[in-house]
């Protein structure tokens, strides 16, 4: 009898140990999966990559840490810090979603097929690169709000029109490119 409740009392408490994980996912990190999961969704990915290392079957703390091309802000978290999928043939248009990435602070979608206006990211992004694409329309002027950004690459795309003045206005801004477009 003393050994059945023993066990029942830790099957319990591995349920609730499990619980808190499940509740510390849906909790407020929950934006995070959401914005990887619609980004895979979103984007054209003909050699699999981000289908065969993205995988949201997991709901382990820290599991979005794991997908290559992410970066967390603690291993054990699902808050991500840096988006890095360049180099892998990625079509579509920008992932509007990955604004539900909240904590992001670097992105690289460098050296695919994207396409489409550029949508304006986060306030807290202070490294962005949406170099060698397809991307057409105007720098966001928005971008200028961006008080953290450091690294602003949009060269070779098919961006046009003016570049904004007040971009100057970015005080920490130590790279600026966006050679090879159409823009005056």
């Amino acid at each position: 009898m003393a050994h059945s409740v023993r066990l029942v009392i830790a099957l319990l408490h591995i349920f609730a140990l499990s619980f808190l994980d499940i509740l510390k996912i849906s909790n407020g990190l929950e934006s995070d999966i959401y914005c990887l999961r619609s980004i895979r969704d979103s984007l054209e990915d003909p050699h699999n990559y981000l289908k065969n290392s993205w995988n949201f079957n997991n709901n382990t703390a820290g599991f979005i840490c794991e997908f290559g091309g992410v970066e967390c802000w603690h291993p054990n978290a699902n808050e991500v810090l840096n988006i890095q999928l360049s180099h892998m043939m990625l079509k579509g248009q920008f992932p509007r979603d990955i604004k539900n990435c909240t904590h992001l602070i670097g992105l690289d979608l460098s050296a695919n097929e994207l396409s489409g206006p550029l949508p304006f990211v986060s306030h807290s992004v202070s490294k962005l690169n949406n170099s060698i694409n397809k991307f057409f329309g105007e720098i966001p002027k928005s971008f200028v709000n961006c008080s953290f950004l450091n690294v602003l690459k949009l060269d070779h795309n098919q961006l046009t029109s003016q570049i904004s003045p007040q971009i100057s206005d970015l005080n920490r801004s130590k790279f600026f490119n966006v050679a090879n477009n159409q823009l005056s």
